[in-house]
């Protein structure tokens, strides 16, 4: 079994950063693909950022060139850098870790989930 821990979120004025991190429990994180997706008020789960095992990416094409995901296999940590933020990008943020996936952009895909860090960002 597998735990995440997401921490860095808050709140921000437009135009602003914010990092994130998810921390993974367990000795098999490099067997993960990890994912961060995002939940706005009123609005379905969606598909953010993904790293696979191999450190391909993956974005939302909103984000693309504004936020930045890695990762560390000696930390067991999974990082999303967020910049240029705007109000649409409020949202509850989740971790989520699939086992030897691709860096799908599916929710439904993912195995486990943290259970997420609030980012508010103010106009």
């Amino acid at each position: 079994q597998l735990q995440l821990v997401e921490s860095g979120g808050g709140l921000v004025q437009a135009g602003g950063s914010l990092r994130l991190s998810c921390t993974v429990s367990g000795r098999t994180f490099s067997r993960y693909a990890m994912a961060w997706f995002r939940q706005a008020p009123g609005k379905e789960r969606e598909f953010v950022a993904a790293v696979s095992r191999s450190t391909n990416t993956y974005y939302l094409d909103s984000v693309k060139g504004r936020f930045f995901i890695s990762r560390d296999n000696t930390k067991n940590t999974v990082d999303l850098q967020m910049n240029s933020l705007k109000p649409e990008d409020t949202g509850v943020y989740y971790c989520a870790a699939d086992l030897y996936g691709p860096g799908s952009i599916q929710s439904v895909d993912y195995d486990f989930w943290g259970q997420g860090t609030q980012v508010t960002v103010s106009s």
